[in-house]
């Protein structure tokens, strides 16, 4: 495989895993996603952002959010972020306490 074809491949994967994050299972909070993966939304679109400035792109995180979500962040909390339970946070900061 070239490396074109292979670039294209990837991209195509990323683009479907947002599109299934973003659409397709909005059920799915970020912190069960952190727990069971350590990424979830928030890591994908600071990688973006991170990949963006590393070609000289400037863009910042809230940007980078709205890039990856579609639209800003603080919309996508309102109509799709629950609060979490005291386990699951608990089961987060056990996890992230070390980074």
């Amino acid at each position: 495989m070239d490396a074109q074809t292979k670039l294209e491949l990837e991209a195509a994967a990323f683009r479907r895993l947002q599109h299934h994050l973003i659409s397709e299972r909005t059920d799915v909070q970020n912190i069960d996603l952190m727990n069971l993966s350590g990424f979830c939304r928030n890591c994908l679109s600071r990688w973006y952002q991170e990949a963006a400035n590393d070609a000289d792109i400037e863009m910042n995180k809230d940007q980078a959010r709205e890039a990856f979500y579609g639209m800003p962040f603080s919309e996508w909390k309102k109509i799709f972020q629950t609060e979490t339970s005291p386990s699951k946070q608990e089961a987060f900061d056990k996890t992230h306490s070390q980074k």
